[in-house]
């Protein structure tokens, strides 16, 4: 796989998850059934709005690109995770790797971006319903999806072009179940303090400012409420915002455990329990909790049947 004193290496091993060999198959079936249940549920999602006409508004343009965001995250690991369960020698080439990489990075802040967009959507249905319209106009809306791109295109290519600098000179074997840049950093022989001034300085501005906007926009929509509080207002904010309250939530409070609550014992495993949280189970649930608790969505779903019905 690999010669000494040479600073390009083929390929990396992965050592997957820590699961006994007696119960590889079960979770395998799992994570399958995990996996289609997460590409379903986010295509039937993304159909849904393309199709419905009650659904061409800001809210589901957002909803819509963060469905695409999931299904492509999902996308980014759950195939080699689950080729790399049925292998006996279970492997990435060095170009997967930072392959992998570059995309893990792109739709996981891509979603990121796309949850303060719709946060800001919802502020301004609360705080400013008469002006909403005008507020939140196409160009708007388009120039918040384009910013999101054009701005995650860059930061992953950044990170993904600092990768190629650095040598491996010895071992090759990541203790994840995908190429996560922290753990390939710490194999590399070279110089990684710049990589790592990146990822703490400009990786903490991408994950700190979305976050802090979205918190002052609830705190604006709490303060809005509150002004005039009424049984009716309380309902129309859990309503409106619930769904994306609960997605945030879920999100974040991941990537909080994950990063800000680092634990000393089982650290490997701990780490892989988290980010399978929000590289496989937050993807699938998204699509779950805005078709529950979502009127339209489901208005939508039964126009779509009843017009299928309709045509057979």
């Amino acid at each position: 796989i690999m010669k000494k004193n040479q600073t390009h290496i083929s390929e990396f091993l992965l050592l997957g998850l820590p699961i006994q060999p007696e119960h590889q198959n079960l979770f395998y079936a799992l994570f399958l059934a995990m996996y289609l249940t997460t590409i379903l549920g986010n295509l039937l999602i993304i159909v849904l709005i393309c199709l419905d006409s009650h659904l061409q508004t800001p809210m589901y343009l957002f909803l819509r690109n963060l469905s695409f965001s999931d299904l492509c995250f999902s996308c980014v690991t759950m195939p080699k995770l689950l080729q790399n369960m049925q292998s006996p020698g279970p492997s990435i080439p060095y170009a997967g790797c930072l392959t992998q990489i570059y995309f893990f990075i792109f739709f996981g802040h891509l979603g990121n971006f796309i949850l303060v967009a719709m946060a800001y959507d919802r502020y301004v249905a609360i705080c400013f319903p008469l002006h909403y319209t005008t507020i939140m106009s196409p160009k708007l809306c388009l120039s918040l999806v384009v910013f999101s791109w054009v701005l995650t295109t860059f930061y992953s290519l950044l990170h993904t072009l600092l990768l190629p600098r650095l040598s491996f000179c010895a071992d090759n074997v990541i203790p994840h179940f995908f190429c996560e840049i922290s753990a390939l950093l710490k194999l590399a022989c070279s110089d990684t303090r710049v990589n790592e001034l990146v990822i703490l300085v400009v990786g903490g501005i991408f994950a700190v400012i979305p976050f802090l906007l979205i918190l002052l926009s609830y705190t604006k929509i709490v303060s809005s409420i509150l002004k005039v509080p009424s049984a009716r207002g309380i309902y129309k904010v859990f309503s409106t915002c619930g769904s994306h309250l609960s997605v945030v939530s879920l999100f974040y409070g991941t990537i909080i455990g994950l990063y800000l609550c680092p634990s000393a014992n089982n650290s490997t495993v701990k780490d892989t329990v988290m980010a399978l949280m929000y590289t496989v189970v937050t993807p699938m649930l998204n699509p779950f909790i805005y078709s529950l608790r979502n009127r339209d969505i489901k208005g939508a779903l039964r126009r779509v049947l009843c017009r299928k019905k309709f045509l057979f």
